[in-house]
């Protein structure tokens, strides 16, 4: 059984899953709301609106990793990112802050401004200096696995057995981790849905959750939006996949999912409230 972890101000004691991370990129190209919340302002803003669709963490993001998407420098994500965490944090001090990045200096400065957790595409593989950040700090770290990278994860990825192939590099990275003296408690795994995936590969995986949740962590799933989900619904347009993306989050909260990040929080988490009140109420 999971113990209780916390989380910035909050105790997240596993009784009300699945836990809602809102979206907020920092972009001007990601694959479905880039440039929308670019400047401070708009930014801003919309964490505002996160929170009050119920947001339990805002992951904020500097840089795309939509498929074929190129790398931006260190630099330019910082002067994305770190604005918008200060001004998030000191307008609404009782807010979650995670960062989604895979650059240890802009953890470590989004931490210093005030987030609370980081959120790692590369569980650490893409700059080897994160481990010291999140150690040092002490922070929630998720780690999700990725096949390649962003720019060329989806040409052509190829498993023998990819629940299997996930999951032992998740326990590779647990242990990496936890040798380098990071707190076992402190991490979140993530096993990458569409990252390095084909649409086969990500059914497989969510068939197979409970080889995941063996490895005793909370487990995180992002979905929103994602490509694999207008497969099924048949939406090209990912602005046109809310629906699937919440018919998903009510499957994920009967598979005992902990976290679910997505972009509308407000459909998703209402929707979970419903269908838990009327199984609980009336049965079925």
């Amino acid at each position: 059984m999971l113990s209780p972890l916390r989380i910035g101000s909050k105790i997240f004691d596993w009784k009300d899953c699945p836990y809602f991370f809102g979206v907020l990129n920092i972009t001007p190209d990601s694959f479905s709301d880039g440039g929308r919340f670019f400047n401070l302002k708009d930014a801003v803003l919309r964490a505002k609106e996160l929170i009050e669709e119920g947001a339990d963490i805002i992951d904020i993001g500097g840089e795309s990793t939509r498929p074929f998407s190129d790398p931006i420098t260190e630099e330019e994500e910082l002067k994305r990112v770190i604005p918008v965490v200060k001004v998030v944090c000191e307008e609404f001090p009782g807010a979650i802050v995670s960062v989604d990045t895979y650059k240890s200096k802009v953890a470590e400065e989004a931490l210093k401004a005030g987030a609370s957790m980081i959120n790692d595409i590369s569980a650490g593989t893409f700059d080897p200096n994160m481990v010291d950040v999140v150690k040092d700090f002490g922070c929630p770290y998720v780690i999700m696995h990725i096949k390649g990278t962003p720019k060329n994860m989806q040409e052509n990825p190829i498993y023998q057995d990819v629940v299997k192939e996930v999951r032992e590099f998740l326990v590779r990275r647990i242990e990496f981790l936890v040798d380098k003296g990071v707190s076992v408690e402190k991490i979140i795994i993530d096993p990458g849905l569409g990252f390095g995936k084909t649409f086969e590969h990500n059914l497989e995986i969510l068939k197979n959750l409970e080889e995941f949740y063996t490895l005793e962590r909370p487990l995180l799933l992002g979905h929103s939006r994602k490509s694999f989900v207008g497969k099924i619904v048949n939406r090209e347009n990912p602005l046109a996949r809310e629906g699937g993306t919440v018919g998903f989050s009510v499957w994920a909260y009967l598979k005992r999912v902990h976290f679910l990040r997505v972009h509308r929080v407000d459909l998703n988490k209402d929707a979970v409230i419903m269908f838990k009140f009327l199984r609980e109420h009336l049965g079925g």
